[in-house]
């Protein structure tokens, strides 16, 4: 299945899986105008709906998308399920759709519910993990996010990391304060920048080899990265993200 990606609101992207039969599946429509718009211009008859978690800018465009599509199914987990969903999903679920079967991760820590979709070589993370950052993580579930990040960082290299905010600029400007002098960061960054300030391109999608090079929050075991955040060289993985997690959090 080919991939499309559609700008909306500041920030957000609502991403859609299509196939040459003009099918297609969405996921997180945070507004539904724009989606309708593509789908008639490209003549694509939608057959799912996959929601990651319950937040109106990745479920604010459902109801219009199931008024003009009512046969559509709604997948999402079950703190979803006020926005017309009509198949819940857990943790361990594999949904198969248009001949492709999609895993269902339990990934929370930036909602209690928060689930991810994965089918090779796409995995939908929502707000879990961003191209050079993690989502923000409410009531202080930390280690649910830090075991969240790390089932997405063992998917394999070449998986195609489709999250929902173009938060990448910021977030390398974030890892540059704490590593100045890592190559890989800087590179990234210049290139990034580059295709920023060209019009109508995007940082995203990202892939997870690049990630692990670039993304702090999949560093956490590194010397290099306590020892520029003033932290004790016998902290532990998931106590260096915490120190990281909280640092962005005053950051952006």
């Amino acid at each position: 299945m080919m991939l499309k990606k559609i700008p909306i609101l500041v920030d957000n992207y609502v991403w859609i899986l299509y196939n040459l039969q003009n099918f297609c599946i969405i996921i997180d429509p945070g507004l539904s105008e724009p989606i309708i718009k593509e789908l008639e211009k490209k003549k694509w008859q939608p057959v799912a709906i996959l929601l990651t978690h319950d937040h109106i800018d990745h479920t604010g465009g459902v109801k219009k998308i199931i008024e003009c599509f009512p046969k559509i199914n709604v997948f999402g987990p079950n703190e979803t399920k006020r926005h017309g969903v009509n198949k819940i999903v857990n943790k361990g679920d594999k949904i198969f759709i248009l001949n492709k079967i999609f895993h269902v991760f339990f990934t929370p820590g930036h909602t209690l519910g928060h689930v991810s979709y994965y089918s090779n070589p796409y995995i939908f993370c929502g707000d879990t993990l961003f191209s050079g950052g993690c989502g923000r993580v409410y009531e202080d579930k930390h280690l649910e996010m830090y075991n969240s990040i790390k089932i997405i960082a063992s998917l394999p290299n070449n998986t195609i990391l489709c999250c929902s905010h173009e938060y990448t600029l910021s977030n390398l400007k974030f890892a540059m304060f704490f590593l100045p002098n890592d190559e890989s960061i800087n590179l990234y960054f210049k290139r990034i920048k580059k295709r920023l300030n060209n019009f109508g391109k995007s940082s995203l999608p990202s892939f997870i080899m690049f990630e692990k090079k670039i993304n702090l929050f999949l560093r956490t075991d590194e010397q290099c990265i306590k020892k520029y955040l003033g932290l004790k060289n016998n902290l532990n993985s998931f106590e260096v993200f915490v120190k990281l997690r909280l640092k962005k959090d005053f950051w952006s």
